[in-house]
């Protein structure tokens, strides 16, 4: 091969790379942390789904242990999705994103609540009408902001 040939196989090779790293990844890291949201209402405790049962609602991607799950989930999805993108309803009753853990959890009147932690969790659960009642007016405000922004 020639020096201009290999030149040139380098340069497409490298446009094709940046290319891809220029690709739109929203998608590519699961909703909750790769937990299965159905499996929080219908078990004892969530389980993780896996890439074979696979659904996306509104830009977030859901992984499901079942093809029942991913059925369920799409008859119904407002159903199963987390609370406020899956951030911590503690915080965003007060007006904070943090990460939602998907191992410290509520079901509250059909809805799933995450939490930052057991502690926040703690005091989620002192007033849990309270914090969703403010954590319900806070998200219309903060749904579109980065969490670093708040």
């Amino acid at each position: 091969m020639k020096i201009t040939q290999r030149l040139m196989l380098f340069v497409s090779a490298l446009i094709f790379s940046v290319s891809a790293l220029a690709g739109d990844y929203r998608h590519s890291v699961p909703a909750v942390q790769g937990y299965d949201v159905v499996s929080y209402q219908t078990g004892k405790r969530p389980v993780r789904g896996n890439g074979n049962f696979v659904a996306t609602h509104k830009g977030a991607t859901y992984q499901f242990s079942s093809k029942a799950n991913l059925e369920t989930f799409n008859k119904n999805p407002g159903k199963y999705v987390p609370a406020y993108g899956g951030y911590c309803a503690f915080g965003a009753s007060v007006g904070k994103k943090f990460i939602g853990d998907p191992e410290v959890w509520r079901v509250v009147d059909g809805r799933l609540y995450l939490n930052l932690d057991a502690g926040i969790q703690d005091e989620w659960l002192k007033d849990v009408p309270g914090r969703i009642k403010a954590a319900d007016k806070n998200w219309k405000k903060i749904k579109d902001k980065s969490p670093a922004s708040l």
